[in-house]
């Protein structure tokens, strides 16, 4: 243990790390039941998503311990779950499993990017701005999905979306939100699965005792694991050259995620090496592109790096094995997909407005008063949501931010690799 995981040079024990696993596992957790949530409305099998979100982040966080010796849990992406079901296969109606395809090749770009490098001229040809406002346009669509799932927020013929009018699921709702704030607020560990079981207990008596749909189906509690998504992926389908655009997108999307979440949680916790840097970023890249590759192999979204990580960094976990307890408790719950299964969507949708609240930070760090900067990254911000789609954020944030740097005369600020970006970005608006 102390050769593995370096104990004592990081200042730690076994006891602080298994703390810190756990607590960074209760902050997470939500994922098991959230990420399901999301990806079934393709029509992929509830239990195959269950079973897949949770091997993708077993096995993903455990190489994270034992390779990388960080400790940094990894799961199927928010963000990239919702860009997979919205804009790929409902938007594009591409087919769940070229979806996955497209997802697994990601993954093997990303493996190479990471182990030869190159990932670092990509991310320096990336502007800050736009990654900022990628990251808070996808929180804003996250809470979106949130409130449409509750019915809060519907399709409107006169303003094209409206108020869904108070019902006693909007009520419902509403309620679960305001206890999930309430945990959130009051720093509760493990706040955002305590409001998804406590709103969807106050959800069983619908279609019981009040009246309208049920809400809470009970199928029991334990079933064996559904490995009936494992290998669907479509390998061929997914290198047509219609589907380059949309494995670039994950691969960019995924880069951004993985690289803010390196970056704030070393910062953080003071995991940085000599030269100020996140601490084995190589390796802890290598391990997210293995995470991407397996999600498309196992059946669902990318896998990822997960800021709640810092939970745990904050209860003193220093090392790799704060990650391999994190991914070990994921395990168990292979066998409960009935449990899991019952959660309705109006319960999870508290959880995905919050997550919406907690990835906005960024947008603090835009310069709103420099306009060349402020403007592209308004658009890339605001169009994500707006036309429910991660892929129009990001084509037309890079692309007007090319042209405005252009015709301002500020052609410093435009890298080759940006050109190259800029260029698949409008085969994206075509294909």
């Amino acid at each position: 243990m102390e050769k593995l995981f370096k104990l004592s040079q990081n200042q730690t024990t076994v006891r602080t790390e298994i703390l810190a696993g756990i607590t960074t596992f209760l902050a997470a957790m939500y994922i098991i039941v959230v990420n399901p949530a999301i990806l079934s409305a393709t029509g992929m099998s509830l239990n195959g998503l269950i079973t897949a979100t949770i091997l993708v982040s077993a096995f993903s966080s455990i190489a994270m311990g034992i390779y990388a010796n960080n400790p940094i849990l990894l799961a199927p992406g928010m963000g990239l779950n919702a860009f997979f079901t919205y804009s790929v296969v409902l938007g594009m109606q591409v087919p769940w499993e070229t979806a996955l395809g497209a997802i697994f090749w990601s993954g093997i770009v990303f493996l190479l990017l990471s182990i030869l490098n190159v990932r670092t001229l990509i991310v320096q040809a990336i502007p800050k701005q736009l990654r900022y406002a990628v990251a808070a346009g996808i929180g804003l669509f996250i809470s979106l999905i949130g409130f449409k799932n509750a019915g809060f927020i519907v399709a409107n013929d006169a303003t094209l979306i409206g108020f869904g009018g108070m019902t006693l699921q909007t009520g419902l709702f509403v309620l679960g939100l305001l206890i999930t704030s309430i945990l959130v607020i009051r720093k509760i560990r493990g706040a955002l699965i305590i409001g998804i079981v406590l709103t969807t207990v106050l959800a069983i008596p619908f279609g019981r005792l009040l009246g309208g749909q049920v809400l809470v189906g009970w199928e029991g509690i334990f079933r064996a694991p559904d490995f009936s998504l494992i290998g669907k992926m479509d390998l061929i389908g997914s290198l047509k050259l219609a589907m380059l655009p949309v494995m670039l997108s994950f691969l960019f999307v995924d880069m951004f995620d993985s690289l803010s979440t390196f970056i704030g949680v070393a910062e953080a916790a003071n995991l940085t090496d000599a030269d100020g840097e996140p601490r084995r970023i190589k390796e802890s890249l290598i391990v997210d592109g293995f995470s991407t590759t397996i999600s498309g192999l196992l059946g669902s979204s990318s896998g990822t790096s997960y800021i709640e990580s810092a939970a745990g960094i904050e209860e003193g976990g220093r090392t790799g094995l704060t990650a391999v307890v994190s991914g070990l408790l994921f395990l168990p719950f292979l066998f409960l997909s009935p449990l899991i299964g019952s959660v309705p969507g109006l319960a999870t949708a508290p959880a995905l407005v919050l997550v919406g609240v907690f990835m906005m930070k960024p947008i603090l760090k835009i310069n709103w008063t420099q306009f060349d900067d402020a403007i592209p990254a308004f658009l890339a911000l605001l169009l994500i949501p707006l036309t429910y789609s991660i892929t129009q954020g990001i084509v037309w944030g890079f692309l007007s931010w090319t042209v405005i740097k252009l015709l301002t005369g500020k052609t410093n600020e435009i890298t080759p690799m940006l050109l190259v970006i800029d260029l698949f970005a409008i085969l994206a608006l075509f294909f």
